[in-house]
C-alpha cells in the first residue's frame, strides 16, 4: 500500500502542538523509528506522533480524525501481529511516555504507556515489589496487560490485568476518561483482557505484592531424549505446585552461551524454567520434586534476582528477529499429546523454534469468569509453537510449521486461544479468545466507546 500525502501545513502545525515529535517519510530516523519488535513486519506510516503525555495522545487523536488517517497505537511495539504500525496511517507512539511512580506503603505502582516489563521491574524492586509481567522484559506493559498478561506471578497473584487498578484512557471521541471499579467501571472491565479496542492507555495502575529481590528460579534442561518421561512427570508434579511457583516447559536448542557446556551447544533439549516466589528459604523444599526427578543435563536453578529471571528470554527474542506464534490451552497432557508434540517439535525446519509448555491455573483459575473480559481461565496448560528466524526465504515454511502445531494439538485442546499471541487471523480467531457471551458484552462495549470502530489495527472486536 502506498504512503498516504499529509498536508505539510497540518503536520506542521501538529508538530508546533506536541510536546513530543512529529517523525514523516523523509525525516531522519524514520527508517528506525517505523520498525517493529518483530521483523516479519515491514509498514511505511504516513505519519508518527511520538507523544510526551496524555495530551499529545489526545491531539494525535484528533489529528488522526481531521485527516480521516488510519491509527496504529504503539506502546512497546513487541505485538507479534505488528499492530503498532501501519501503512499509510499515523502510528500514535507511547514510547517516550515512561514516568512511572512506585507508593511502597500503599503498594500500588502507576506507569504510563510506553514503559516496558523490564523498566517497570527495575522500578518496583528498588522496594522489593512486582506485579505480574511478561517473561520476556523488553515486552511493552500496555498490550500485555489489556490482553490478559501471563507471566511468572501469575499462579500466585493473577494475570496483569487482574492486578490493574486503574487506567486513564484517550476515546476515540477525543475524551481522556478514567477507568476503574469506581468510575467507567463497564470501560475497566473491558480493558481487562478486551486488548486494545476501546482506546488509548496512556497510564496504568497496578497493585504490586512482596517479591525478591532474591528469588529461587532459573532452568533445568535434559536430553530431548528424555522428553516423554519429563513431560509425564511433569504433567503429575505441577498439580501438586503450590501457588509461588511457576513453571514453563520449552522444547529449544541449547544456546552457544557461557552457562552451556561446550558439548551440548546447539543440540536439541528439553528445559524447564521456574519461578518460586515465596521466601528464598522455602523454595528447595517447594521444588523439590523436580530434583527427584533425576539429574538434568544443565542445572541453573538457583537464588537469583527476580529482573534477572526476567530478562532470561530476552537473548531468544531480539528485536528484527522473524516471529509468528500459535497457541492452544489444554487441560490435561495426555500421552497422545504429549507424543503429538514431541512429534511436531521433531519436524522444526530449523534450530531456532521453540514449543512451550506453560503451566496455569491457581490464582489466575480463582477470579470470578465474569470479572473481567479475560476468558479461559480454567485450562491446564497453554501450548505455544513459537517460529523463530532471521532468513526471509524461510518465512513460508517457519509459519506453517507453527500453524501445523496448533492443527496437530487442536484434538487435545478446550478450544481457546490466548489473545495476546494472536495476529490477523481473523473474527472467528478472536472469537475463539473469549465465552459467547463475554464477546457479546465486548462488542456492546465497542459500540459504547468507539461505535465508528476507529481503532481498528488490533485483535479487532467489531461494534454490535
Amino acid at each position: 500500500m502506498a504512503t498516504a500525502v499529509i498536508d505539510e501545513e497540518a503536520a506542521q502545525t501538529l508538530k508546533a502542538g506536541l510536546r513530543g515529535e512529529v517523525i514523516l517519510p523523509d525525516d531522519e530516523g524514520y527508517e528506525t523509528a517505523r520498525r517493529v519488535w518483530n521483523g516479519l513486519i515491514d509498514r511505511r506510516p504516513a505519519l508518527i506522533a511520538r507523544c510526551a503525555g496524555a495530551a499529545d495522545v489526545l491531539d494525535a487523536v484528533r489529528f488522526a480524525h481531521a485527516n480521516d488517517l488510519v491509527v496504529a497505537v504503539r506502546g512497546g511495539g513487541h505485538n507479534l501481529g505488528g499492530f503498532g504500525t501501519c501503512d499509510g496511517g499515523i502510528v500514535i507512539d507511547l514510547s517516550l511516555m515512561k514516568g512511572i511512580r512506585v507508593d511502597p506503603r500503599s503498594r500500588v505502582v502507576r506507569a504510563e504507556g510506553g514503559v516496558k516489563w523490564g523498566e517497570l521491574d527495575h522500578e518496583t524492586q528498588a522496594f522489593g515489589l512486582a506485579t505480574t509481567g511478561g517473561l520476556v522484559s523488553t515486552t511493552g506493559i500496555a498490550g500485555l496487560t489489556l490482553g490478559g498478561g501471563s507471566g511468572w506471578l501469575s499462579r500466585k497473584h493473577g494475570f496483569s490485568c487482574d492486578n490493574l487498578l486503574s487506567a486513564d484512557v484517550a476515546t476515540a471521541d477525543g475524551r481522556l476518561l478514567t477507568a476503574s471499579h469506581d468510575e467507567n467501571d463497564d470501560l475497566f472491565w473491558g480493558l481487562r483482557g478486551g486488548g486494545g479496542n476501546f482506546g488509548i492507555v496512556t497510564s496504568f495502575e497496578y497493585r504490586v505484592h512482596p517479591v525478591g529481590p532474591m528469588i529461587l528460579g532459573g532452568a533445568v534442561f535434559y536430553p530431548v531424549e528424555q522428553a516423554m518421561d519429563f513431560l509425564r512427570f511433569y504433567r503429575e508434579w505441577t498439580p501438586t505446585l503450590p501457588d509461588e511457583v511457576g513453571t514453563d516447559a520449552a522444547f529449544l536448542t541449547a544456546p552457544e552461551a557461557p552457562f552451556i557446556p561446550e558439548h551440548l551447544q546447539g543440540t536439541p533439549m528439553i528445559g524447564l524454567a521456574l519461578c518460586y516466589s515465596g521466601p528464598l528459604e522455602g523454595g528447595e523444599e517447594a521444588i523439590k520434586g523436580l530434583r527427584e526427578f533425576g539429574p538434568p543435563a544443565i542445572d541453573l536453578v538457583g537464588p537469583m534476582p527476580y529482573t534477572a529471571l526476567q530478562g532470561m528470554f530476552d537473548p531468544f527474542f531480539p528485536h528484527g528477529i522473524c516471529s509468528y506464534w500459535k497457541t492452544e490451552y489444554v487441560d490435561d497432557l495426555s500421552d497422545g499429546a504429549i507424543e503429538t508434540i514431541i512429534s511436531h517439535v521433531a519436524k522444526a525446519p530449523s534450530a531456532l523454534p521453540q514449543l512451550h509448555i506453560e503451566h496455569q491455573r491457581g490464582a489466575v483459575a480463582r477470579v470470578g469468569r465474569d470479572e473481567t473480559a479475560f476468558s479461559h481461565r480454567d485450562a491446564g496448560y497453554r501450548v505455544l509453537a513459537v517460529a523463530l528466524w532471521t532468513d526471509p526465504a524461510e518465512t513460508e515454511m517457519q509459519v506453517e510449521w507453527a500453524r501445523e502445531g496448533s492443527r496437530a494439538i487442536k484434538p487435545f485442546s478446550t478450544g481457546g486461544v490466548y489473545l495476546n499471541f494472536l495476529g490477523e487471523e481473523g473474527e472467528d480467531r478472536v472469537r475463539a479468545a473469549y465465552r459467547p457471551e463475554t464477546y457479546a458484552r465486548l462488542a456492546a462495549l465497542k459500540a459504547k466507546y468507539d461505535p465508528t470502530n476507529f481503532f481498528r489495527l488490533n485483535q479487532n472486536i467489531k461494534p454490535a
